[in-house]
């Protein structure tokens, strides 16, 4: 039960910031937003707000935020049908019923000649009962759609995403991934405050009370200079050594209070992946300063993204095979390990999940957030935007082939975990 609400947090956190980007962003922009998905498949919750509607889904595979303009919405309303309409205390249309009529008082039912309510927001048509005359009724900008008992409210063209400028619409696909990153960083930033930052040079932190390090009378706070005459810079050196000579005196360099002094220890022996190490039960120093924590959500972001591209280097020359690749099946299992070793780890595997996340968005594949800006690129080379219907089939394809991918992925989960 802890796997599973820490994977339901840990991915809803995930789709949560990545969807919030591109509705702020496009809430900034002026575009109307119809919908805000956690998951996709049928609704298991709802609830409207403003002119947008915030859901959650049955299948925990993403979330998208549905912007008006990107797909047909509204219905088209040709000449010849017969439809009813409502006014608000301006006279205006607020409400055009297509189905349904007889269940809303107070409507005019008219046979439509003509309706835009995209650029000049009129319907012209002939009223019942004075079919020798046409007459022009002006929308609100905010008039609500209703078939079949579902209301939509219109969306005119500068209410649409299309309708913005290049670097606006860009800014807000951009916005997705790049609100990845600002989780990863503020999860890292977390963690420092709480348990502070680890630092590079060998400085000796907590001191396991069953460890060498104790028994042989280290302290916190001392600084290793070298072992057995080799010079040590960092911990990463330090623990090197130690891990290559279990059971074998050492003897430390170490300055404590302005002093040196040689301290021997014997490194304890241990079993790891079939392979004796030595440990001497000592952790890094953490630094709680202001000026290491703040900045220690930036440098482990950067670290953390900069490592995920040279593991997608190795996948693009073969080093890497995509038998190694996780699914939300890998994933769950990963979070079911790392929750035993407690929040702070949870925490840090959110980051590198979130900055994962960013960075596969960012991939020029179509279908994804990079996809898409790819496009904008090729538009702004050619001066004018991709036939709209060229590009949603691109994307068509990409979607299709990226679902082939997820189901390869978790059926190589779930044989790597509850098959062999």
């Amino acid at each position: 039960m802890n796997t599973v609400i820490s994977f339901i947090i840990i991915f809803g956190a995930l789709v949560f910031f990545h969807e919030l980007g591109h509705f702020i962003f496009a809430k900034r922009a002026g575009i109307l937003v119809r919908e805000f998905a956690i998951g996709f498949g049928p609704k298991i919750f709802s609830y409207k707000k403003g002119e947008t509607i915030y859901t959650i889904r049955l299948l925990p595979i993403g979330g998208f935020v549905r912007m008006a303009g990107e797909d047909p919405d509204i219905p088209e309303i040709k000449p010849g049908h017969r439809i009813a309409i409502q006014f608000d205390h301006g006279e205006k249309v607020n409400k055009i019923i297509l189905t349904g009529k007889n269940r809303f008082p107070n409507v005019k039912v008219i046979e439509v000649e003509k309706a835009d309510l995209e650029h000049r927001l009129i319907i012209q048509g002939y009223e019942e009962g004075e079919e020798d005359l046409l007459q022009t009724f002006n929308v609100s900008r905010e008039a609500i759609v209703v078939e079949d008992q579902v209301e939509t409210q219109i969306a005119p063209w500068d209410r649409q995403f299309a309708s913005k400028k290049l670097s606006a619409r860009a800014m807000t696909i951009f916005a997705g991934p790049l609100f990845n990153f600002i989780l990863a960083i503020v999860a890292f930033t977390l963690i420092g405050i709480i348990q502070g930052v680890p630092l590079e040079e060998a400085k000796l932190g907590n001191v396991l009370s069953d460890g060498a390090a104790q028994e042989s009378g280290l302290q916190q706070g001392d600084l290793v200079l070298s072992i057995d005459g080799s010079e040590v810079n960092t911990f990463t050196d330090m623990t090197k050594i130690v891990r290559a000579h279990p059971e074998e005196e050492l003897v430390f360099t170490v300055e404590r209070d302005g002093k040196t002094l040689d301290i021997p220890v014997t490194p304890k022996r241990f079993v790891e992946d079939d392979k004796e190490i030595g440990l001497i039960g000592v952790q890094s120093y953490l630094d709680k300063s202001f000026s290491k924590v703040a900045l220690s959500g930036f440098i482990e972001t950067y670290h953390w993204t900069i490592k995920i591209f040279q593991l997608l280097g190795q996948l693009v020359v073969g080093k890497f095979s995509i038998d190694m690749l996780s699914g939300p099946v890998g994933i769950y299992k990963s979070t079911e390990e790392v929750a035993k070793a407690g929040i702070l780890y949870l925490m840090k595997w959110t980051g590198l999940l979130s900055i994962n996340l960013g960075i596969m968005n960012l991939l020029p594949i179509p279908a994804l957030d990079g996809g898409r800006l790819l496009f904008f690129g090729v538009e702004a080379v050619r001066g004018k935007p991709i036939d709209r219907h060229k590009e949603g089939l691109v994307h068509f394809i990409g979607f299709a082939l990226l679902m082939v991918l997820m189901i390869v992925v978790t059926w190589n989960d779930i044989q790597r975990f509850f098959i062999n």
